[in-house]
């Protein structure tokens, strides 16, 4: 969604006649992306990605079908295994999408995308869904009802993500775009060099750091994106740093080495003041227990860790799970 903005800024400027489609349910597919979303107008253009531009034209098609006074229109698409493989998708599927011309999304959900806010869009709908009223809600705002509430939920595990929730008036969309997450690296090297090249992999933001106060300082400006992975193993560094992220409360904590190293950082840390509580956050030795042993398998292992600890789940097989795959 947020590669959408200058488009959909532009547009608007423009008076263009633009719409914004993004799904509301979905079954199959495979893995997909999340905040998938694509723009559209009347005269054929699309901007974005939704199943790989599959139902493109459709959403043309249906756009254009709008009729004056609209605000909302919801077309069920469906694809086939055999048109999924030729458009390369896992595997075929179906879904409701919402389309929503562009002077009916708040201005202000386009600014706080561009400047890389955590922020939920909540979509009412009413029972012909035709009609539609969009709010913008902040991680910071006190919920007032089901979708508020739920808007807070998916901004707190910092991925995107969307959810459908019906009620007596019709069906609610809430739409969830946390900041992306930044992750600081304390130290330098190969391997911290292969974290940050696989954080940029997943779409997140990434940064080494060598010195305490810059360190510090990044904590505090990114508190509430940042997961900081500790690699150095200079007690002048680590333990301070360490001891500012578990003060500004940011999401995941983790520090590389051995016991004896983890063992030494935890002295630290209890020496500078540091409750059982707050040690407890921190993850050390650091990443989920993959056997690895090279460092491209070892910065695997702490991501894989790091996004489980965001998504507030538990590593685990999918074969030994229950519920959705993709939840």
């Amino acid at each position: 969604m947020r590669e959408l903005v200058e488009t959909a800024r532009q547009w608007v400027a423009e008076g263009r006649a633009g719409y914004l489609a993004r799904p509301v349910t979905e079954q199959g597919f495979g893995p997909r992306d999340p905040a998938g979303a694509v723009l559209v107008d009347a005269r054929g253009e699309c901007v974005g990605a939704l199943y790989r531009g599959v139902f493109d034209a459709e959403l043309i098609a249906e756009a254009g079908a709008m009729r004056p006074g609209d605000t909302a229109r919801v077309c069920e698409v469906s694809v086939r295994l055999a048109e999924a493989v030729e458009a390369k998708l896992t595997c075929g599927g179906q879904a409701e999408v919402l389309l929503q011309p562009l002077s009916a999304i708040p201005a202000e959900w386009w600014e706080l995308l561009g400047e890389g806010v955590g922020v939920a869009l909540v979509t009412r709908l009413n029972e012909a869904a035709d009609q539609a009223s969009s709010e913008v809600v902040r991680a910071t705002d006190v919920p007032h009802d089901d979708a508020g509430r739920r808007a807070g939920e998916l901004l707190a595990v910092r991925r995107p993500g969307r959810d459908a929730l019906y009620g007596q008036s019709g069906l609610v969309l809430v739409e969830a775009h946390p900041s992306a997450p930044y992750v600081l690296i304390g130290g330098s090297g190969e391997l911290a060099e292969i974290i940050e090249r696989q954080a940029l992999l997943l779409g997140w933001e990434a940064a080494l750091v060598t010195g305490r106060e810059e360190a510090a300082g990044l904590i505090e400006a990114r508190r509430d994106a940042a997961c900081v992975v500790m690699l150095s193993h200079d007690e002048e560094f680590d333990v301070p740093t360490l001891r500012a992220a578990l003060a500004a409360g940011v999401p995941y904590i983790g520090a590389l080495g051995s016991r004896r190293t983890t063992a030494r950082r935890r002295e630290g840390l209890v020496s500078a003041g540091v409750s059982e509580a707050q040690l407890a956050r921190v993850h050390g030795p650091i990443g989920l227990d993959l056997g690895a042993r090279t460092p491209a398998e070892t910065a695997l292992a702490i991501c894989a860790e790091i996004l489980g600890v965001l998504g507030a789940r538990k590593a685990g097989a999918l074969r030994d799970a229950a519920g959705p795959i993709n939840s």
